[in-house]
């Protein structure tokens, strides 16, 4: 497939990529149209891999992304991975200029947990 112009761009979550993987295969089996191998393999991904619905993931990176030193692709990537500890959210920020304070990550840390209720 050849793009010949990005129109716009989005950071989705895994679960969002989920739900919208769903409803085009719903679509698509409605019409009575196929889905194809590598759709299908994306959508069974995301199935597989989504730990939360794509509405608290959207939540949670609102939420991460008023704290100070938090960036929309780490707020996805926590969204995603669901970290459980400090050293997890650690090896996400590995890359990174700049430390978290343990303040910092047990406030990720509640956020995380808090949507996973």
């Amino acid at each position: 497939m050849i793009v010949k112009e990005v129109i716009s761009e989005e950071l989705l979550t895994l679960a969002e990529v989920k739900e919208i993987l769903s409803r085009i295969a719903e679509e698509r089996r409605e019409q009575g149209l196929e889905v194809e191998y590598g759709f299908r393999k994306a959508l069974r991904h995301a199935d597989q891999f989504s730990k939360i619905s794509g509405e608290k993931s959207r939540e949670l990176i609102n939420r991460l992304l008023e704290l100070e030193k938090m960036k929309p692709v780490i707020a996805v990537r926590i969204a995603d991975i669901l970290p459980q500890s400090r050293d997890e959210i650690r090896s996400i920020y590995a890359k990174e200029k700049y430390t978290l304070s343990n303040e910092e990550l047990d406030q990720i840390l509640d956020y995380v947990l808090e949507t996973m209720e």
